[in-house]
């Protein structure tokens, strides 16, 4: 062996050693996309040993959000069905995808928002109320949905302005059925004048919390019988409703 070759052949193991390395490195570690509640994305590298709370705490940590104990993260399990990320479990047990995405939601709603004492924390749920509006899972009546929408212009437009509040409900949906509430909506939010964002999100959660499927989320479910049920764990316990004909009905 040459004196070249001699002196190539450590610098030549320290870089296969290094590949080594780093690949086990990844593969022990887990890319998880969040989505927040303003549709933003971020990518987390975590190891997959970790439990679930340290990541979730890693998520909070991001939004520099201190009430935690509101939120959660839910994904899709190989089975099909949305399930909440325990946070006792390590990643490992829970995840199975490569590429596994998580949705940063809020789980547990109070019987009154007021008790929330963070500004962030009450944006976040009144992004969350915004959401459930524009899906359909936040169901109400059309004076309560003009109403609900004409707070969420105050928070995000400012001050009543026609020709702004016009444009703005032709570029964005809030509710399903809009084009039939604009007028009544423009008129809400004439009288919302001169409120913060912040206290545009109190009155919207103080109108959301009177709602009957305020916090409410379903899951499918079935009983001893093999009826198809859905469930829902809220503040004053669990709710079952029926499902017949493709409608839900609430039982209990």
């Amino acid at each position: 062996m040459t004196e070249s070759q001699g002196g190539h052949e450590p610098n030549r193991t320290q870089e296969l050693r290094a590949v080594v390395v780093r690949k086990k490195q990844r593969e022990g570690t887990f890319k998880l996309r969040v989505i927040f509640l303003d549709d933003s994305e971020s990518i987390f590298e975590v190891e997959q040993r970790i439990l679930g709370n340290d990541f979730y705490n890693k998520v909070c940590g991001h939004l520099k959000l201190l009430e935690k104990e509101y939120f959660g993260l839910e994904f899709r399990h190989q089975c099909g069905s949305y399930m909440w990320l325990e946070l006792l479990k390590p990643l490992a047990k829970q995840v199975k995808s490569n590429d596994p995405t998580f949705r940063f939601i809020v789980k547990f709603f109070p019987p009154d928002p007021g008790q929330l004492q963070k500004e962030l924390t009450r944006y976040l749920f009144a992004l969350q109320i915004k959401q459930d509006l524009s899906n359909g899972s936040l169901t109400c009546n059309d004076n309560s949905a003009a109403l609900l929408v004409s707070h969420l212009l105050q928070s995000e437009l400012g001050d009543y302005e026609e020709e702004l509040d016009l444009q703005h409900l032709e570029s964005k949906k809030y509710v399903p059925n809009q084009e039939c509430l604009h007028k009544k909506i423009l008129r809400f939010h004439k009288r919302h004048r001169g409120q913060t964002p912040g206290e545009a999100d109190s009155q919207l959660l103080e109108v959301a919390r009177k709602l009957d499927m305020y916090g409410i989320r379903p899951q499918a479910a079935s009983d001893g019988e093999g009826t198809k049920i859905n469930l829902a764990i809220t503040h004053s316990g669990v709710l079952v409703f029926q499902v017949m004909a493709g409608l839900v009905t609430k039982t209990s």
